[in-house]
């Protein structure tokens, strides 16, 4: 069995550096799938409230066996419960469903600009941090000047900024932002939604190492620094996924990676979303 490398957090905590996401799985699914990662080495898993696989994930925990304190727990409060009593509210249901005394991690999962509610949400998340029932707290999708602001406004700084993140859009700008303000960088849609496994760069890279494109690709965030939670409901690729830790990738090869940034998204640019 692998586990994956502990990163420091700037609140004194620290957080498996390759996670396990549940995006797009079936709450039915959650635990079984939660369960194979967790057998093959997991620690961290991230879920949230608009997943609606919140119980599932609690239920795969609970069956695993292992001590809570072993299991790095994220979830996220969804941009309809923005707002300081509303975001109390949703953390409430969060941890029901997940059947918890804690979170490991909560995150605001969007900005919302245009709601303006943002900074009035972080600090509910400061109140669950400061009751303990947050262990870290943090933020998704912010630019740097949603950042700016947050940091102007509010006492604590987020541990971390989980944003798309993958070959295509390596997020500079914004990981050079974090990296001068101690916010860990950690990244979603690691592999573009699929998109690794077709690239003939990744496919050459990976004959190279006698690894598939898409743990070169996991390989790659891992060699940047960065947090990374690729998702599958499948049991081989989940335990493939966390097959990186036995080769890195050489100055060569991240700098031919890096040729492959255009800046495309898989998804909403955070202004975008209300």
């Amino acid at each position: 069995m692998t586990s994956s490398p502990l990163v420091s957090l700037n609140d004194g905590r620290s957080i498996p550096q390759l996670g396990f996401g549940v995006y797009k799985i079936a709450d039915a699914a959650a635990s079984d799938a939660v369960q194979v990662a967790l057998q093959a080495g997991y620690r961290h898993i991230d879920t949230a409230a608009l997943y609606e696989n919140e119980a599932g994930v609690g239920r795969g925990v609970a069956a695993s066996g292992l001590p809570r304190e072993d299991v790095f727990v994220t979830t996220k409060v969804w941009n309809d419960r923005h707002g300081y009593d509303q975001t109390l509210r949703a953390f409430d249901e969060s941890l029901a469903k997940l059947r918890l005394d804690y979170v490991d991690l909560y995150l605001i999962h969007w900005p919302s600009p245009r709601q303006d509610r943002y900074v009035e949400t972080y600090r509910a998340l400061e109140k669950l941090r400061a009751d303990g029932l947050a262990r870290s707290i943090g933020v998704s999708n912010f630019h740097p000047h949603h950042l700016d602001r947050l940091l102007a406004e509010t006492d604590v700084v987020p541990v971390l900024n989980q944003v798309e993140l993958h070959p295509w859009l390596a997020q500079r700008d914004v990981r050079a932002y974090d990296d001068a303000h101690g916010i860990r960088t950690e990244a979603w849609s690691p592999l573009a939604r699929g998109r690794a496994a077709d690239d003939p760069l990744l496919q050459e890279i990976g004959r190279k190492y006698g690894k598939s494109p898409a743990q070169v690709v996991i390989r790659w965030h891992l060699d940047l620094g960065t947090i990374v939670i690729p998702k599958s409901a499948t049991p081989s690729r989940i335990r493939e996924n966390i097959d990186v830790f036995d080769f890195h990738l050489d100055t060569d090869d991240m700098a031919r990676i890096a040729t492959l940034d255009d800046g495309s998204r898989t998804g909403r640019d955070p202004d975008d979303l209300g």
